[in-house]
């Protein structure tokens, strides 16, 4: 073992080591404070046939295991498969109402907007984090703005490259989910035309069109070439088109989406995939209403721009219950939680993509969390009665006032 010279042994007796240590202890109690215990609020979703849910029980561990408190209503994760007892052993404080969930938090974490209720439960100055695609409901914004609360929306969050990675593992559900229901649109018994997407050996396959080449727009297309179908995909981005028809290897038709392309390929196909989409804004309306009458009747829109608004003069919102309608003699399918139809897999996707985002917000407080990140400042959509994303303030004529601190 090493001996301590004369100069270390004076250094000892002197307590400058034992003083460096007290600084490092001292400076750990500081950031343990300046970081503060987060109570985060997670309720159970009550949009009709809503059953994701905002965190896994695991989503949830990793939150105890950083020191903040979690309560969660109780059967939360039930239509997703999570048991209550599971949310209990990872740390979470179950709540039998809603209303004492919203109560205790500093910060809700939600899947779907606010409806009913829940408006009530909301303090000042509360974090709510949740999809809101404010710019397609006026009174939505209106009485979130009322609240004064903090909404940060998963949808507007936005990376430099301008991917949205919150909204990504839920456009990727919804765009193989589109063909999945738009085959069943055009089953006779739904008033489609009655006809087989794949077709059969000398019978030819379903055309389908998809609108949009994103990340909804790319697995939409995906399902419908692999079973089968005859698929073109339509985006402005000459990049995009020529990356999909890469990875695709030839099996879709890229096309530049202009009004005319988008005429001739609803007017030809038996299946309309909608995916469109501006970050934060309203969905533009695509397709006319008299493109609508022209088209094949029995033929089918699926239309997953919906919570934006929806792509077609024809679109309007619909639930999981009640989920097609008929409208110019075309089978339409317009349900704005789509993901929600398989919960399981959405709820285990989002929680897998909002974590880090959501643990950042707790560790360091939204004014921080967004003042650091860039990508989430933009997911900032209202602040204490502000609109602070652009597109919605310019989807309703309201002041823009920026989320920079």
């Amino acid at each position: 073992m090493k001996r301590l010279d004369g100069s270390s042994l004076s250094m000892v007796k002197s307590g400058i080591f034992v003083n460096e240590y007290r600084e490092i202890g001292r400076r750990f109690l500081e950031d343990t404070e300046r970081r503060g215990i987060m109570k985060i609020g997670i309720p159970k979703e009550i949009k009709p046939a809503e059953k994701r849910v905002a965190a896994t029980p695991a989503g949830v561990k990793a939150l105890t295991a950083h020191s903040h408190q979690v309560y969660v209503e109780a059967t939360a994760g039930i239509g997703s498969g999570f048991e209550d007892e599971a949310y209990a052993q990872a740390g979470a404080k179950l709540l039998k109402k809603a209303e004492n969930v919203w109560d205790r938090a500093d910060m809700i974490l939600k899947v779907k907007e606010p409806i009913g209720p829940e408006f009530d439960y909301m303090k000042p100055g509360q974090v709510l984090f949740t999809y809101l695609h404010l710019a397609a409901s006026r009174e939505l914004t209106e009485k979130i703005l009322a609240k004064k609360i903090v909404g940060i929306g998963y949808e507007t969050v936005q990376l430099q490259d301008g991917s949205l990675p919150l909204l990504a593992p839920m456009s990727e559900v919804a765009g193989a989910l589109s063909v999945q229901m738009g085959a069943s649109c055009l089953e006779a018994k739904n008033g489609g035309m009655g006809i087989l997407l794949s077709g059969v050996p000398g019978v030819r396959p379903a055309r389908v069109t998809v609108i949009g080449a994103g990340v909804a727009g790319l697995a939409a297309a995906t399902v419908a070439s692999g079973i089968g179908a005859r698929v073109s995909i339509l985006d402005i981005n000459p990049v995009r088109l020529s990356y999909i028809r890469d990875v695709m290897q030839g099996r879709v038709v890229t096309i530049n989406s202009n009004p005319a392309n988008i005429e001739e390929e609803c007017l030809n196909s038996d299946l309309v995939i909608c995916t469109v989409l501006i970050p934060g804004a309203k969905a533009p309306k695509l397709i006319s209403r008299d493109l609508v009458r022209r088209m094949r009747k029995g033929s089918a829109i699926v239309d997953i721009s919906i919570d934006q608004g929806g792509c077609t003069e024809t679109s309007r919102p619909t639930a999981h219950e009640d989920p097609i309608y008929m409208e110019e003699g075309v089978v339409h399918y317009c349900v704005a939680n789509m993901p929600g139809a398989v919960p399981r897999t959405s709820t285990i996707a989002l929680t897998n993509a909002t974590f880090a985002y959501v643990l950042a917000l707790a560790e360091k407080g939204w004014k921080r969390a967004i003042a650091e990140d860039l990508a989430l400042r933009k997911g900032v959509n209202v602040c204490e009665g502000k609109v602070t994303c652009e597109p919605v303030a310019q989807a309703f004529g309201v002041k823009y006032s920026d989320a920079k601190l």
